[in-house]
């Protein structure tokens, strides 16, 4: 699938680092969107809630730390800075039996904006949600809201070598590193990727059946 839906959430915290905070409110979200989805569909086809896969869905979720994860993943041979590919994220689910949060990712694979932890500098105060038969549903993380930390990370980032490899400059970030700089408050934020949460709900292995009419190469032609 080419074209997905994807709702992205910003919202304050009242004490950075403390991960809890965000995470209850990502995982109110999605038991949110399963529970008034499925009301919905109830009223066109009656009895379709009547099945096992939303009950999986239903909290508490289990949170992990990135290092924790990469210990469940021994026999896969990962570690410390490799990026968790589809088969390490449902083994994982497997194992904890319920949607997963994996919190505390390296600095060096994540987006500069996420927020550096105080107690381990290697790591940030991330989280993805992992959800069995879908995998990765959520990314989120507390968000850099410190004007010279967050200019040092983007300077420091490969993504902006990237860009200045292609004509761009730092200065295209002006306008975000002047928000951040007038008017930069803690929060988090997260990408809920809609048609994952909707993979997971019906047990389907393929994604694209999750949307009626999915935009790709194929349909596009």
């Amino acid at each position: 699938m080419t074209e997905f839906t994807l709702a992205e959430i910003e919202f304050p915290v009242s004490t950075p680092g403390r991960m809890g905070e965000f995470l209850d409110e990502i995982e109110g979200l999605v038991n949110m969107m399963v529970t008034e989805g499925i009301k919905e569909v109830e009223k066109l086809y009656p009895g379709f809630g009547d099945f096992g896969h939303k009950e999986a869905l239903q909290g508490p979720y289990a949170r992990i730390t990135y290092e924790e994860a990469i210990d469940m993943l021994s026999d896969y041979g990962v570690k410390f800075y490799d990026d968790l590919k589809a088969d390490h994220e449902a083994h994982i689910v497997r194992q904890t039996g319920k949607p997963t949060f994996i919190t505390h990712y390296p600095l060096a694979i994540k987006f500069f904006n996420m927020r550096r932890n105080n107690a381990d500098p290697r790591v940030v105060n991330s989280a993805d949600l992992i959800l069995p038969y879908s995998g990765e549903a959520v990314g989120a993380a507390e968000r850099e809201f410190e004007y010279e930390s967050l200019t040092k990370r983007l300077k420091q980032s490969p993504m902006l070598k990237q860009l200045e490899e292609r004509g761009g400059s730092i200065e295209d970030f002006r306008w975000y590193l002047d928000e951040i700089k007038e008017r930069g408050v803690p929060h988090a934020g997260c990408g809920v990727g809609v048609n994952r949460v909707t993979q997971a709900v019906l047990g389907v292995s393929d994604i694209r059946k999750t949307t009626p009419y999915a935009q790709n190469r194929k349909t596009l032609l």
